[in-house]
C-alpha cells in the first residue's frame, strides 16, 4: 500500500495483492453468487466454523480456534499466522449452490443438537441450583439454631455466674458484719494508709470491664473443705487453692486403712436357709452380703430388681451359689410336720368304738333307723322330713358304744356323704324294700368302695305289702354288692325303722363287724380328727361338729383346724351335755376357734398359741393364693371378658347365700353349679354360715345380687339396710324349694325361642303390572291358606329368592285377611317386584317361645 501527495490533490492507490487474516473480510471477499430460477440471484457471506459439539457425559476437550475459509485468488500470498490453519479447497464456481447447501444442513444439524444439550444441561443445572439452595436454607437453619442453643446457654452461664457473684457478695457483707472491732479497726488503717499524704482526691480513671466484673473462679475438686472462713481469708484477694484439713486427710487414711483391710478379709462360706420365696434383703441378711452387692448381680444378668422383690427359693439358690455360699432348701410346709399321722407304739393302743356311717337315696329311712335306734326323734326336727346336715350321735349296746354318722341322701349333698364315708370304719347301705336301688344308692356304694370300708346292707321297709327284699337283693348284684344269702360275704338284715323290727341283728352285725375289723387307737396322746359339719351360732359364736379318730380332746387345748385355730373352750356331746373330754371315735361340738372351718377339714391339737397361729397363717395364704389364681383364671383381662359375653352371650344370675351350716352351702353351691348352661349360670358372689348383715346387703346391692337364706334370718339392721336399697331376701328351709326357684329365676334370663310355623304355599298363574301399583301376582292356593299379616317367602326353582310381608292380599277387588285353599287371590310385595311366573308363595308365622331350663 502506497500513499502520493501532489498539492491539494490525494491519491490513494491499493494494492492488488491481499494477505489472508483473521480479520472479517470485506462485504466483496468471502461472498458467493446464488442462483435461483428465473434469473434470480442473491450474494451470500460464506463462513465457516469448524466445531465439535460434545454430548453429556463425555470428557471436555480443549477448545479450538474457529477457522474462517473465505475464497480468494491463486496469486494472494498466505500470512504465517502463529497456528495456520489448513488451505481450504477451492470451490468451483458452478458448484457453489451444492456446497451452501451442504454447509448449511451440517450446521442446522449441529444447531439442533447443541440446543438439545443446552436445554439438558440447563435442567440439570437448574435441578442443582435447587438443591443447592435448599442446602444452603437448611445448613442457615442448623446455623441458626447453633447461634440460639449458644445464646441461651451463655445467658444461663451469665445468670448462674451473676447468682455466684451475689452468693459471695452476700457472704462478704455477713462476714463484715460477724468480724471482731479489731479485725474492723485494723481494715480501717490499712485503708487508711493506702491513702495518699496530700488531701487531694483520688483522680480515678474509668473503670476497666475486666475489674468491674471479675471473673468467677471455678471450684477445684481440692477446694471443696475450706476450713474455717475468716474475714482475712474472706477479703483476701488472691485465688490460690486451699489444701484439705487435718481431719480430713485423716479420715482420707482411715478409710484407705479400711478399704485394705476388706481386700484382705477371707471370704467366710456360710449354710443359707432357703424357704420356696425369699426377698432379696433377707436373702443378703442370710449370706452376710450387702443387698446392693445382690442388686447388681441382677443387674448384670439384665434384671432390674430391688431389695424388697420376692424370688423364688431356685434364683436365690442360684445367688448364694454365684456368692460361693451352700444352701439348704426347706418348704413351709416343713410347719406343718409332726402335726399328723404321728406312730403309735404297739403298747399304748386300745380297743375303740366303731364309726359307723349310715347312708342310701332320700326317703329310704336313713334317719327314720337312726331314731329307732337311739329312741329319738330326729326327723320331726329336719324341714321336710329329710335330713340336710350331717348328724353324729354315739349309742351304747350291751356295754359297747356305737358311733353313727347320718349322711343326706339328696343329689345336692354327694360331697356330704364323701365326707362321711372318709372318716368312717363301717358303713350301712338302707335301701327300702319297695323302691329298691335308687341313684343316691349306687352313689353311696361307690363312696363306700372308694373309701375302702364294709358295707352292712339293710333292707328298710319290709313292713310294706308291696315289699321285696329279694328284688333289692338280686339288684345289689349288678352293683357288685354280694349279700350272705347270695353266697357273698355282706352282711344283709331287713329291719323295719317303724315297727322296730330285727334292730337288734342290725346291732349285732356291726359289733360282729367291728371285732373283725379290731378297731384301736391310742387315747393317752394329742387328739386328731375330722371336722363333720361346722356353723356360725349367734350366741356361742364357730361350732364345729369333730370327730376324734385318735387321743383324747380336752378343754383348754389348742386347736388347729383347717385354717383356723383357737384354745378350746367347751366340749359338747349328742344329747347337748357339756363333758370334760372326749375320747377315740366320740363326736363332739368344739367352742372357742377363731372362725368357721369348712366341713371335712383335719384337725389336730398343737403345743402352743405361737405355732397354731403359724400353720392356720400359712393354711390362709396357701388359700389366698388358690382363690386368686383360680379367680383370674375364671376371670382374665376385661376385654376377655367382653369378648366372651359378645360371643357368646353368657348371662349371670348374681346371689349372695347364708345358710346354718357349711354343708348346706357347699351342697346349695353344687346344685346351683349344676344348673348352669352356656347360656345363663348362677355366679356365687359370696357365701358364709351364719346370719344375715348388714355387710351381706351391701355387698348384694354393690354386685346386683338377691340374698338367699337357708335356715337363717336376717337382723333388724340388715332388714332395714334391705328396704332402703330395695334388696330381696329370700328364706327357704328345704333344698329343693331352693333350688327350683333359683331354676325358674335362671330361666327367665334365656331368650325366648324362635319358632316358625308354616301357613300354606300359592303358585303365581300371571304377573300383571298395574299403574300406580305396580307389580300384582295372581296367584292360586295350593296348601294351607294365605294370611294377610304372615311373613312369605318367594321361592323358584326350590331356591329362597326373597322373605319378606305382603303389601296387599286381594280376592276380586276386595282386601280380605286370609284366602283358603283353592281359591285365586292377588298378592304383593313390599318393596319387592321381581316376580315371575310359576313361582312358589309359602306363607309361615313366627312364634317366640319361652325357655326353661
Amino acid at each position: 500500500m502506497s500513499d502520493t501527495k501532489s498539492g491539494d490533490d490525494k491519491t490513494l492507490s491499493v494494492s492488488t495483492k491481499k494477505t489472508l487474516t483473521l480479520k472479517r473480510p470485506g462485504a466483496e471477499q468471502g461472498t458467493v453468487r446464488q442462483n435461483f430460477s428465473h434469473g434470480r440471484t442473491k450474494a451470500v457471506v460464506v463462513e465457516t466454523k469448524k466445531r465439535k459439539f460434545s454430548l453429556p457425559g463425555d470428557k471436555p476437550e480443549t477448545p479450538q480456534p474457529a477457522v474462517t475459509l473465505k475464497p480468494r485468488t491463486p496469486q494472494a500470498p498466505l500470512a504465517a499466522p502463529t497456528a495456520p490453519p489448513p488451505p481450504p479447497r477451492p470451490v468451483a464456481p458452478e458448484r457453489s449452490g451444492m456446497v451452501l447447501n451442504e454447509l448449511s444442513s451440517d450446521e442446522m444439524d449441529a444447531r439442533r443438537r447443541a440446543l438439545q444439550d443446552s436445554k439438558v444441561r440447563e435442567v440439570e443445572e437448574r435441578k442443582r441450583a435447587a438443591e443447592d439452595a435448599k442446602r444452603r436454607a437448611e445448613e442457615d437453619e442448623r446455623r441458626q439454631r447453633e447461634r440460639e442453643e449458644s445464646a441461651r446457654r451463655q445467658a444461663e452461664e451469665e445468670a448462674r455466674l451473676q447468682a455466684e457473684a451475689e452468693a459471695r457478695r452476700r457472704a462478704e457483707e455477713e462476714a463484715r458484719r460477724r468480724a471482731p472491732a479489731t479485725e474492723t479497726v485494723a481494715v480501717a488503717e490499712e485503708e487508711e494508709e493506702a491513702k495518699p499524704r496530700s488531701g487531694s482526691p483520688i483522680k480515678r480513671g474509668p473503670i476497666k470491664p475486666e475489674v468491674a466484673a471479675p471473673k468467677p473462679v471455678k471450684k477445684a475438686e481440692d477446694d471443696r473443705r475450706r476450713g474455717k472462713l475468716t474475714l482475712t481469708t474472706a477479703l483476701s484477694d488472691d485465688d490460690a487453692k486451699r489444701g484439705r484439713s487435718l481431719s480430713s486427710m485423716r479420715r482420707r487414711q482411715e478409710k484407705f486403712k479400711r478399704g485394705m483391710q476388706q481386700e484382705a478379709r477371707e471370704k467366710i462360706v456360710r449354710e443359707v436357709v432357703l424357704p420356696e420365696t425369699i426377698t432379696i434383703q433377707d436373702l443378703a441378711s442370710r449370706m452376710a452380703e450387702r443387698a446392693v452387692d445382690v442388686v447388681k448381680y441382677f443387674m448384670k444378668q439384665g434384671q432390674i430388681m430391688k431389695p424388697g422383690d420376692l424370688i423364688d427359693a431356685d434364683t436365690a439358690e442360684l445367688v448364694a451359689s454365684e456368692f460361693g455360699h451352700t444352701v439348704r432348701r426347706i418348704a413351709e410346709s416343713d410347719i406343718e410336720e409332726g402335726l399328723f399321722n404321728i406312730v403309735d407304739q404297739e403298747g399304748d393302743l386300745k380297743s375303740r368304738p366303731p364309726v359307723v356311717t349310715i347312708m342310701g337315696h332320700v326317703d329310704h329311712g336313713k334317719t327314720s333307723l337312726l331314731d329307732a335306734i337311739r329312741n329319738a326323734n330326729v326327723v320331726a326336727g329336719e324341714s321336710g322330713g329329710i335330713t340336710q346336715h350331717i348328724g353324729a350321735y354315739q349309742v351304747e349296746k350291751n356295754g359297747q358304744k356305737i358311733t353313727f354318722i347320718d349322711t343326706p341322701g339328696h343329689a345336692a349333698f354327694t360331697q356330704m356323704r364323701a365326707r362321711g364315708a372318709q372318716a368312717t370304719d363301717i358303713a350301712i347301705l338302707v335301701v327300702a324294700a319297695d323302691d329298691s336301688v335308687m341313684p343316691q344308692t349306687i352313689e353311696s356304694i361307690s363312696h363306700a368302695k372308694a373309701a375302702g370300708v364294709p358295707i352292712i346292707v339293710a333292707i328298710n321297709k319290709i313292713d310294706k305289702p308291696q315289699a321285696d327284699a329279694q328284688k333289692v337283693r338280686t339288684q345289689l348284684l349288678q352293683h357288685e354288692v354280694f349279700v350272705e344269702s347270695l353266697g357273698g360275704e355282706v352282711l344283709d338284715v331287713e329291719v323295719s325303722a317303724t315297727k322296730g323290727t330285727n334292730l337288734d341283728k342290725l346291732l349285732e352285725a356291726i359289733l360282729l363287724q367291728a371285732e373283725i375289723l379290731d378297731l384301736k387307737a391310742n387315747p393317752d396322746r394329742t387328739a386328731e380328727g375330722v371336722v363333720i359339719e361346722a356353723k356360725l351360732d349367734k350366741g356361742r359364736g364357730p361350732v364345729a361338729t369333730v370327730l376324734v379318730q385318735t387321743g383324747t380332746l380336752k378343754p383348754g387345748d389348742i386347736l388347729v383346724a383347717g385354717n383356723e385355730s383357737g384354745r378350746v373352750r367347751a366340749l359338747i356331746n349328742d344329747r347337748g351335755e357339756q363333758i370334760k373330754e372326749a375320747g377315740p371315735a366320740m363326736p363332739v361340738e368344739v367352742l372357742g376357734l377363731q372362725g368357721t372351718p369348712q366341713a371335712g377339714d383335719r384337725f389336730a391339737v398343737v403345743e402352743n398359741d405361737a405355732r397354731a397361729r403359724e400353720i392356720s397363717e400359712y393354711r390362709q395364704r396357701l388359700a389366698r393364693e388358690k382363690a386368686v389364681a383360680r379367680q383370674a383364671g375364671q376371670r382374665g383381662s376385661l376385654e376377655q371378658m367382653m369378648s366372651q359375653l359378645q360371643s357368646s352371650g353368657l348371662k349371670e344370675f348374681p346371689l349372695v347365700i347364708k345358710g346354718d351350716v357349711q354343708g348346706s352351702i357347699e351342697a346349695i353351691v353344687t346344685a346351683l353349679d349344676k344348673l348352669g348352661t352356656d347360656e345363663v349360670r348362677a355366679r356365687i358372689v359370696h357365701s358364709g354360715a351364719g346370719a344375715i348383715t348388714e355387710s351381706d346387703v351391701s355387698l348384694a346391692e354393690t354386685s346386683n345380687a338377691a340374698i338367699i337364706g337357708f335356715n337363717v334370718r336376717a337382723n333388724k339392721q340388715a332388714r332395714a339396710a334391705s328396704e332402703a336399697a330395695g334388696i330381696e331376701i329370700r328364706y327357704y328351709n328345704i333344698i329343693y324349694d331352693l333350688v327350683d326357684d333359683i331354676k325358674s329365676a335362671m330361666s327367665g334370663l334365656l331368650s325366648p325361642e324362635r319358632r316358625e310355623t308354616f301357613i300354606g304355599n300359592a303358585e303365581i298363574l300371571e304377573v300383571f303390572n298395574i299403574t300406580k301399583v305396580g307389580k300384582v301376582a295372581g296367584c292360586r292356593v295350593t296348601e294351607g291358606k294365605m294370611e294377610r299379616g304372615a311373613g312369605v317367602r318367594l321361592i323358584r326353582d326350590d331356591v329362597v329368592i326373597h322373605e319378606g310381608t305382603l303389601k296387599t292380599l286381594k280376592r276380586f277387588k276386595d282386601e280380605v285377611s286370609e284366602v283358603p285353599v283353592g281359591q285365586e287371590c292377588g298378592m304383593a310385595f313390599a318393596n319387592y317386584e321381581d316376580m315371575r311366573q310359576g313361582d312358589v308363595i309359602e306363607a309361615f308365622r313366627v312364634e317366640m317361645v319361652k325357655r326353661s331350663l
